[in-house]
């Protein structure tokens, strides 16, 4: 899994900017010609807690903003949606990734427990 911003932070390291208000997100972003539509979720980012998620994200609103609407029928329907999701910050990810960080051959568990709201959409 390629994560970017983690470049030198041990496990300790990120749970402290966590605790801090960091977290793992991935952006949405749309692009459309007539019929075709692809929408694909960009790398993970880790987002320290002093960082604006929406502006790390931008690139791939832009790209959206821009190709994004010209597919029929779901160039639009997908374009709203990766816009919503990356004006409000992104799709959180950071207990998927702390626990894959956490279980990784070689890697020792973490020493302080933290705890990380997480605010995937999950639908019953």
């Amino acid at each position: 899994m390629e994560i970017k911003g983690i470049d030198g932070l041990t496990l300790d390291d990120l749970h402290r900017e966590i605790a801090e208000g960091g977290r793992f997100v991935f952006y949405k972003y749309c692009v459309s010609a007539l019929v075709l539509t692809y929408q694909k979720p960009s790398p993970i980012f880790f987002v320290r807690g002093h960082e604006s998620a929406v502006l790390k994200g931008l690139g791939y609103t832009a790209l959206t903003a821009l190709l994004g609407w010209w597919g029929i029928p779901w160039g639009p329907i997908y374009s709203v949606g990766a816009l919503w999701t990356n004006l409000r910050g992104g799709h959180d990810v950071t207990n998927e990734v702390l626990c894959d960080l956490a279980h990784q051959p070689g890697t020792e568990r973490p020493r302080t427990s933290v705890t990380v709201e997480s605010t995937s959409d999950t639908r019953l």
